[in-house]
């Protein structure tokens, strides 16, 4: 895919105005009736080429070099500091779920997933404290980032091939159905509720992409629904790995109750979706 449309920075600011507000928990929120999911191929080619695009303008090469030095110098990074780091790694998130959804394997490539769980480790490790892990991940981190890394994750992002549009609408009906098989589960280990956020989090991606393409009342409603579950259940994440973290809780063995907000609002997504 090397011929991509590019869009002006005002979209580009929507775009990131939507993905700040991808885990914002808006109380009164409903599912729109019916839910969109209609996508034509066209759609899909757009909705990636702006991904890459949003990408490529915020995820500076010299910038995460210079947020990693200071990691492995002092451990931790400034507030300022904290929050472009932050930025940045939406980027990347952002851009792992439009390859995951729109990609024809539907699995973003190697050194790309590499980069982004790399990232989000870093951050886990200097919000806990965890000095050594600062230093494993953020070594890990630099060495992603020397120049041949970094030109082969380019040419892995441009190497994606698109899906069609009855296989992409396939690929999202079944992560609805496993999302409905976990929520009727009675106890979930923080692995697994991980896993089920993900998913949320890939369709709160793409609907955040459609509106900022094609502003529309159903997908704005269908956004701001799937942010107030990704905003909670990523609060409960948070939580889990800190518990982890100060070894209060086995994060891939020890079961905890899906709390009744979430299984509430999980329940009437996966009841609904055509």
């Amino acid at each position: 895919m090397n011929s991509r449309s590019t869009y002006p920075p005002a979209v580009l600011d929507a775009m990131f105005e939507a993905v700040e507000m991808d885990d914002v928990v808006d109380p009164v929120v409903s599912l729109p009736d019916p839910i969109p999911v209609s996508c034509t191929q066209e759609e899909m080619r757009r909705c990636l080429d702006l991904c890459v695009q949003f990408w490529r303008a915020g995820a500076i090469r010299a910038d995460l070099r210079e947020l990693t030095t200071t990691l492995l110098h002092t451990g931790d990074l400034p507030q300022d500091a904290r929050a472009r780091y932050k930025h940045i790694r939406a980027r990347y998130k952002h851009l792992r779920f439009a390859l995951v959804l729109y990609g024809k394997r539907h699995k973003a490539p190697l050194l790309f997933r590499s980069t982004v769980a790399v990232m989000g480790h870093l951050q886990d490790a200097f919000r806990n404290r965890r000095w050594a892990a600062v230093l494993g991940y953020a070594l890990l981190l630099r060495g992603l980032l020397i120049w041949p890394v970094w030109a082969a994750v380019q040419r892995e992002v441009d190497a994606v091939r698109l899906d069609n549009a009855a296989d992409f609408l396939a690929f999202r009906r079944a992560e609805f159905a496993r999302l409905k098989s976990w929520v009727q589960g009675k106890a979930l280990t923080g692995h697994r509720f991980h896993a089920m956020r993900k998913v949320v989090s890939r369709q709160v991606s793409f609907y955040d992409t459609m509106r900022t393409l094609e502003p529309d009342d159903q997908i704005y409603r269908m956004s701001r629904f799937l942010s107030a579950i990704n905003g909670l259940m990523g609060s409960l994440h948070d939580d889990l790995v800190e518990q982890a973290s100060a070894g209060h809780r086995d994060y891939h063995k020890d079961d905890f109750p899906l709390p009744e907000d979430i299984r509430c609002r999980l329940e009437a997504l996966t009841a609904r979706y055509p």
